[in-house]
């Protein structure tokens, strides 16, 4: 299993449509971060800055792949420019992140 943990800021005028958004996520979505291998997935929120945590379940060799597919499934375009316009993207982010992933550094089950 892959624990993923990353930062993005988001727009104080947004904060009640975002979670409005994620109290009530379109079914595609939903649907196609399942098929990913993506499980126990959140986001937090504190002060403009939301943190997400997911466990990848599926192969590692597939993660990267995964990815994509689930960055192409239906709708997630139309998702991500919904949620984009409402989030700000954090300074020393790696080329082509937009959530800005963090490194692990403690974990005990």
């Amino acid at each position: 299993m892959k624990r993923v943990g990353a930062i993005l800021g988001l727009r104080p005028e947004a904060y009640e449509e975002y979670t409005r958004y994620h109290r009530r996520i379109w079914p595609e979505i939903e649907q196609a971060i399942r098929e990913s291998g993506i499980t126990n997935y959140s986001i937090y929120h504190f002060q403009g800055t939301m943190f997400a945590y997911y466990e990848y379940t599926g192969p590692e060799e597939e993660y990267e792949e995964r990815m994509r597919r689930l960055d192409a499934a239906p709708r997630m375009q139309e998702w991500y420019a919904v949620m984009q316009q409402m989030q700000l993207p954090v300074e020393g982010r790696r080329p082509g992140e937009w959530w800005a992933a963090m490194e692990e550094v403690f974990h005990q089950d």
